[in-house]
């Protein structure tokens, strides 16, 4: 009988960072976002949205270079706190207790960067995910950041692994495909394991 996954909501994301049990935070940007974020035009101030953000070292990084209009979204407090503390004037506002998939589409967002917050839904979700991004974003708007191309086996909770060729089905729908690729400037660990995304909202 195939094990049914739960939803993974705001309770148990909050128990696992209290345990410390957040494997997936680096302390810092990683290496292929950053990159990006550095060729980002500031002077445009488009609107970006960090979905599943976590303690949101990314959000942290644009704010720094000067990007205004960023915001924030996860289901756990702590790791909106953790932003807020680290970074004292980035705007309450744009601190988002939420789940993504709730968010309104008004005004629509520039940019949305994925950093482990697709490999940390319920699988069944995916689909859902490649939709709502679609859904957020402007006529045009990016979706861009890092999946994870490597498989962690039957686990039961996150992270959940996949493929290139499965991720694809899933924004096919929704954009077209401008680099979707091995990211080559990974941290050691994730070395070969995963993609660098850059998609367009068709």
């Amino acid at each position: 009988m195939e094990t049914v996954l739960p939803d993974f909501d705001a309770a148990y994301w909050q128990a696992r960072y209290v345990a410390g049990r957040d494997g997936w935070d680096t302390r810092e940007v990683t290496p292929p976002l950053r990159a990006y974020f550095d060729q980002m035009a500031v002077s445009r101030q488009p609107r970006i949205l960090i979905p599943g953000a976590g303690r949101a070292y990314e959000a942290e990084y644009l704010h720094h270079l000067g990007f205004r209009q960023v915001f924030v979204v996860d289901v756990a407090p702590e790791a909106l706190a953790a932003l807020a503390a680290r970074v004292p004037d980035f705007p309450a506002a744009h601190l988002l207790q939420a789940d993504f998939f709730k968010l309104s589409n008004a005004p629509p967002y520039d940019l949305i960067v994925e950093q482990t917050f697709f490999c940390a839904l319920n699988p069944t979700l995916r689909p859902a995910y490649a939709q709502q991004c679609g859904r957020l974003l402007v006529p045009g708007g990016t979706l861009m950041g890092l999946l994870f191309d490597t498989d962690f086996g039957p686990v039961q909770e996150p992270p959940f692994g996949g493929s290139k060729e499965e991720y694809r089905s899933y924004f096919a729908p929704y954009f077209d495909f401008r680099h979707f690729a091995t990211a080559t400037n990974s941290l050691r660990p994730r070395q070969d394991r995963e993609l660098f995304i850059c998609l367009k909202k068709k």
